[in-house]
């Protein structure tokens, strides 16, 4: 997950463009779609030696408000997370490369109780760049085909997302992470009313083009076409 870079991150942090040497293997660890508004999260794995990536899903319904509270999206990203390390074999001497999101929080913990070693990280280039890749192409299969939808996380990427829910609202809440406190204060009103004003405006243009019709249905029966009379000369 791309997140603000500050001042002394680059010190306190290893950057996968450029982290320090290590002789072990190295697996970088990243998240895409975890603070954003529609559709499951993502985690994703690079085994640096082979370049072999593998993703891992958190279903969107975690992340509703009963869910939520009870911190089921760490618990799942937690288990995915010691899955995947299974499935790239991981040992002794690797390195983990971390993403330093709060999703982590479980897992950090982890970490730390199982003595894996592990570096918070600022995750770019290919895993980022492929997990945010998945997260996209998740979104496009529920129906998001903004071609302004791009892997640049955001208030623009945010946007997107809000009026596509707002566009068919009744269907497709269901897709919204709802646990998230700003959807309950704040932005469900605005979907639920932005849904009805496009409602009433569909049927005040039904209207107004079925007025129209009979309009000029009315004109048609008032003044009919005339056709002339077909005689000998004018053929």
């Amino acid at each position: 997950m791309k997140t603000k870079i500050e001042k002394n991150d680059r010190v306190s942090c290893q950057s996968t463009k450029n982290p320090s040497k290590w002789n072990g293997r190295t697996i970088e660890i990243d998240d895409a779609g975890t603070g954003d508004l529609v559709g499951d999260a993502f985690i994703g794995f690079r085994d640096t030696d082979t370049g072999k990536i593998i993703f891992q899903s958190v279903p969107v319904g975690l992340y509703n408000e009963d869910n939520k509270d009870l911190d089921l999206p760490k618990k799942h990203i937690l288990k995915v997370v010691i899955k995947a390390l299974k499935r790239l074999k991981h040992g002794k001497g690797d390195r983990i490369l971390l993403c330093r999101g709060n999703c982590f929080d479980l897992v950090r913990e982890y970490f730390d109780k199982k003595k894996i070693y592990y570096k918070p990280a600022i995750i770019e280039g290919q895993l980022q760049d492929a997990v945010e890749g998945r997260f996209i192409q998740h979104l496009r299969k529920l129906g998001i085909n903004s071609r302004n939808l791009t892997k640049e996380s955001g208030i623009q990427r945010y946007f997107i997302m809000f009026d596509w829910v707002c566009r068919d609202f009744p269907n497709r809440e269901r897709f919204v992470k709802t646990g998230f406190p700003s959807w309950k204060k704040k932005w469900q009103k605005i979907a639920m009313k932005r849904y009805q004003n496009s409602k009433k405006d569909k049927a005040s243009k039904e209207e107004e083009i079925k007025k129209r019709a009979e309009k000029i249905n009315e004109l048609m029966f008032e003044k009919p076409i005339s056709v002339g009379k077909i005689t000998s000369k004018s053929l």
